[in-house]
Parts: C-alpha cells; structure tokens; sequence
C-alpha cells in the first residue's frame, strides 16, 4: 500500500488551456491587448468569445492595465440580451489601503461606489496612477451567466498602485437582479483609454 512520503508529490495542478472540452479546470477562452480603447467587450459568439451555459464559472484576470489617464477608475457592466450594457446590479464595494509613507486606512465600505438597483457602470478599481511604474491587477468571476432562473451573482478582487503612491486592495461583489442571460460583459475606464494591460477570459467548468 503506498505511503504519504510516496504519493504527497504525485499529483498535477490543473493547466489552463486554449482549446475547450478538454475537462481541465480552468480553460482560456479569449485573451485581448488594450492598446488605445475605450471600451474592451467580451460577448457572447463574437470573436471566438464563449459566454453561455458552456461554463458554469467564468474568470476574468486583469494584468498590468494601465491607463492613459491620471486617477482613473476601471469599471465592469453587463448585457442581458439587449444591446446596451445596462444590467440592473446590485453591488457592495470595499476596500483597504497603505501608503508608502508608512499611512493606513480601512478596511471600509464606500457607499459611493455601492449600487441598489442601478443600472449604471460598477467599480472596480478606483484612482489608478498613470505613471510609468504604475497599474492594477486583480481577478473577477461570474457565476452561471446564462441561468435564467437565478440573478447572476459575481465579485472582483483587485490590487491597485494609485496615483498617490499608495497600495490599495479594492473588493466588489454583487449581482445581475435580472433572471435573463447575461451574455456579455463590457469593461472601461472613467477617463481616456486604457494605455495596456492583458485582460483574459477564462472557463470553469
């Protein structure tokens, strides 16, 4: 019979891969460069984009993005059907910061970045710095997108170098308070364009 010491290393992390149906956990699905958007779209059978009951987990990672703009937000909305990104939400944001200086704050809820029932953009990552050195980085899930018995539950994670040289970990969770399909999700910023950064879109199954 084996023994711990014989098997504790014996074992594969789940890989990321490009093609579906694989059965791995965690499937790239799109992967998009900024470079000079406004808008960046992942939708549904557009650009080899898949956002349907394919997954019942789909994973946002955000890397490096960075905006032309000075104390930008990066902000999330959502489709249902239609065709403007106008999702009923409702939403919960938090966060918590130290400076370099050695200054700390939080945790705190901020009620301004918080939505009941709106249908305006969400925040995700507020007062990013547009320095050389300076981005965000962060994750966002959504959860069985195509359900429509259910809202549409989903929540980020981000960890931002604002503009005031400060660390900031912001969190955002809520849902889509509509029982329709979300079959597409839209990001931007408040001001400018997004300079660069990756955004990829994975599966979960």
């Amino acid at each position: 019979m084996a023994n711990y010491s014989a098997i504790r290393y014996n074992f594969a992390l789940p890989q990321a891969s490009t093609s579906s149906g694989t059965g791995n956990a965690l499937e790239l699905i799109k992967s998009i460069t900024c470079g000079g958007e406004s808008t960046i779209s992942f939708v549904h059978g557009s650009s080899d984009v898949v956002f349907d009951s394919t997954y019942r987990t789909y994973h946002f990672k955000f890397i490096n993005i960075h905006p032309a703009n000075n104390t930008t937000t990066f902000r999330v909305n959502f489709r249902d059907g239609g065709s403007a990104y106008d999702a009923t939400k409702t939403t919960t944001f938090g966060a918590a910061s130290h400076t370099e200086g050695g200054s700390e704050s939080g945790p705190s809820h901020s009620s301004g970045a918080s939505q009941g029932q709106a249908t305006g953009v969400q925040s995700m990552a507020t007062s990013i710095g547009n320095d050389n050195d300076e981005s965000f980085c962060g994750e966002m899930w959504v959860f069985n997108p195509s359900n429509t018995t259910y809202v549409t539950h989903f929540f980020s994670i981000c960890q931002n170098s604002n503009h005031s040289d400060t660390s900031a970990l912001e969190m955002m969770g809520g849902y889509c308070n509509v029982t329709a399909a979300i079959d597409a999700v839209q990001f931007s910023v408040s001001g400018g364009n997004f300079a660069s950064g990756t955004i990829n879109l994975y599966g979960i199954r």
